[in-house]
């Protein structure tokens, strides 16, 4: 018995593996064996026929979903071609663009104002370039009504205006419509305050080589005396933050020698005597002490040669270290020695309201 079920078993495992077998050679002689996805050839180009050989990506692929657009086909037998593919993808590109706006009533379109197209240049292109972000992200301080030009909000999305007359204004603060630079350069001790020196000494100029335009300090800084200087090329900003008629206001920190008695801030306040005249202090703290070692800060905004160190001196107290650390509303920060930084626009927009530009 147990021989019996194996040779059945045996027997029915030969079967299988011969009508495999059969099946193979029947369609061998039959129909032709599905070729492999390797060995498919797909026809391309005028030339070839259904019967002949095939090669490269045809009409199987095209216009499948592993494949791209379908390919124009060729009409007739005289070779012609069916219509510009481009001009028909316009057309259709179109028509789904009236179907899918057509039932919206919301779309806004820019609004111009009589003989925009002749004079001046776009709002948001205007800002844009001053550095206010995208087009689009100046169009949308447009529509939040946080724009001004000559005074007036302006709602409508087109104005026009000319850089070099109108007075624009974002969130109150004047926008530099022009090519303007404005930088904050951390001087360090030792160098002179001059774009040039015909001495040789390290200056201001070492600090903005290969820049577009020509730059020109805001006022001066003692060779010895470290921090905030502006650099600008816009000549009228330069010379109001400097006059004594805007009074900007310049911070410093003053390393000195003490003890100092508790009303010395009060007699900085009230005026010290010096050799051209009084020079009073706008403010007065200590902001360290460590021992007999003070940093004291002092605000004012006179700008005489020495002024600081003058008047300290003066009261008793010669100066170790000097560093400016505020030019009106531009402060120091981290920025180290030696760094020269671009001014936000919104710190551009600070300097000309101080001194009503």
């Amino acid at each position: 018995m147990r021989s019996s079920g194996s040779g059945s078993n045996s027997g029915g495992r030969g079967n299988y593996r011969g009508a495999g077998n059969n099946r193979d050679e029947r369609q061998g002689q039959g129909r032709p064996r599905k070729p492999r996805p390797e060995e498919r050839r797909y026809d391309v180009g005028p030339g070839a026929s259904q019967d002949g050989p095939k090669s490269g990506r045809g009409g199987t692929a095209r216009g499948g979903a592993k494949g791209g657009p379908k390919q124009p086909q060729q009409g007739g037998g005289r070779g012609r071609t069916a219509p510009a593919r481009s001009r028909e993808y316009e057309t259709r590109v179109e028509e789904r663009n009236r179907e899918r706006y057509a039932g919206k009533k919301d779309v806004k379109l820019p609004k111009t104002f009589p003989g925009a197209e002749q004079e001046g240049e776009r709002l948001q292109k205007v800002l844009a370039r001053a550095g206010y972000g995208s087009r689009r992200a100046c169009e949308e301080l447009i529509e939040q009504a946080r724009v001004e030009v000559n005074g007036e909000i302006v709602l409508e999305q087109g104005r026009r205006v000319d850089p070099e007359k109108d007075e624009v204004k974002v969130d109150g603060l004047t926008v530099a419509t022009q090519s303007y630079q404005f930088f904050s350069l951390n001087k360090p001790a030792g160098v002179v305050s001059t774009m040039e020196d015909p001495e040789g000494r390290q200056c201001l100029g070492d600090y903005v080589t290969n820049r577009e335009t020509r730059l020109f300090h805001v006022g001066r800084l003692d060779t010895e005396t470290e921090g905030v200087i502006l650099l600008t090329n816009h000549g009228e900003l330069a010379h109001r933050l400097t006059h004594p008629k805007y009074g900007v206001k310049k911070t410093y920190l003053a390393a000195i020698v003490g003890p100092i008695p508790r009303d010395l801030g009060k007699r900085l306040k009230d005026g010290i005597q010096l050799e051209d005249g009084y020079a009073r202090a706008d403010h007065f703290r200590v902001v360290e002490q460590t021992g007999k070692n003070y940093l004291v800060e002092v605000t004012l905004h006179e700008g005489r040669k020495h002024i600081v160190r003058r008047m300290l001196a003066e009261a008793g107290f010669p100066v170790e270290k000097l560093v400016r650390t505020a030019f009106g509303p531009i402060t120091l920060g981290d920025q180290k020695s030696g760094w020269l930084r671009r001014l936000s626009n919104t710190e551009v927009g600070m300097l000309m309201k101080e001194v009503d530009l």
